[in-house]
């Protein structure tokens, strides 16, 4: 006897919409490339890794690299089942918050870099992170592209679902305007969070400027050796992303712009926490393990400047948690009707 499939449902018990079994599938179906790609390289394939490259010369701390990041790619499947059953409403709040601030991290840099990378190279650019220190190669072109293509799809669409699913379960968090917030701004603690997290950027904030606009300061010389227009770009989102984290995370905590939507100062403060702190912490986690040519190895100040990125990030995290607790606290004692 033929069965047949239940219906899916949503997160408050209602039939899925097929745009969201549509969006969940794109993003299991686009880990697929990267999962394939990493398993066959732990089982001991060389595909796309060309013969000189620098991973074939650490056999471990490549395998433990890919088994994790394995890992990682399939917290994204997790992701997108838990915001489309119905069990993902009884995951506490900051169970789901915290990997989807870390995926939002990891994935929105990726997500704009890429694309702009393609573009500056078109203009003229040259290719960079394509090859190790000295020149030599690290990955063929077409890894990138298949890898990276994959990851703006699963940002898009694992995006897409948590905006939906956030907006059905805590919308009226950041509904409104600034001015609808209570008079006068936030808790002392709050405050002196966000100006923290703004002071602390600056040292940071300066030598991404400084590298963006093509100055070696502090950087090793094996990334000097290296460089070209994709370091640049990187370098200029950083700035971006530095910035964005800290005007969100001092607008949440002095309640300025009083005509500005709530959700903007939440937007710059999730998206550019999680862009720092996330990707400092993975670029000072890398530096810190690898064993590889002296020349490559970061500098005291680039693990002084990943350091400083990912304090900032969670500082201006902790500002935009406090205030969402906030709220939720308020809206359980005056409920919104």
């Amino acid at each position: 006897m033929p069965q047949t499939l239940a219906p899916a449902v949503a997160a408050d018990g209602t039939v899925l919409p097929r745009s969201r079994r549509l969006l969940r599938a794109v993003a299991v179906v686009a880990c697929l490339p990267y999962l394939t790609l990493k398993t066959a390289w732990v089982a001991g394939s060389h595909a796309g890794i060309p013969a000189g490259s620098p991973l074939l010369d650490h056999g471990t701390e490549t395998v433990v690299a890919n088994v994790l990041t394995v890992l990682m790619d399939c917290a994204v499947i997790v992701l997108a089942l838990l915001l489309t059953r119905p069990w993902g409403l009884r995951v506490p709040a900051w169970l789901l918050a915290a990997p989807m601030w870390v995926a939002t991290g990891l994935l929105a840099p990726i997500m704009a870099g890429y694309p702009l990378q393609l573009l500056v190279r078109a203009l003229g650019g040259s290719a960079a992170g394509t090859s190790g220190g000295g020149g030599e190669p690290f990955l063929h072109e077409w890894v990138f592209a298949v890898v990276y293509t994959g990851f703006i799809v699963q940002g898009l669409a694992l995006g897409a679902l948590f905006a939906l699913y956030a907006r059905d379960r805590w919308g009226h968090l950041w509904r409104g305007r600034m001015w609808d917030l209570p008079a006068g701004p936030a808790g002392r603690a709050q405050r002196a969070t966000a100006v923290a997290a703004a002071v602390l950027a600056l040292f940071p904030l300066a030598l991404r400027i400084v590298w963006a606009r093509g100055g070696t300061t502090g950087l090793s010389a094996g990334v000097v050796a290296d460089r070209g227009s994709d370091f640049h770009v990187l370098e200029s989102l950083y700035v971006v992303y530095l910035l964005a984290a800290v005007t969100g995370g001092v607008l949440l905590a002095f309640r300025r712009a009083p005509a500005l939507p709530v959700r903007v100062p939440l937007v710059l403060a999730g998206v550019g926490s999680g862009a720092v702190a996330c990707w400092g912490g993975w670029m000072a986690a890398a530096a810190l393990l690898s064993s590889g040519d002296p020349a490559d190895r970061p500098t005291e100040l680039m693990l002084l400047t990943y350091a400083g990125q990912m304090t900032v990030g969670l500082l201006v995290a902790t500002v935009g948690a406090r205030f969402l607790a906030a709220r939720a606290a308020r809206a359980v004692k005056r409920p919104v009707t």
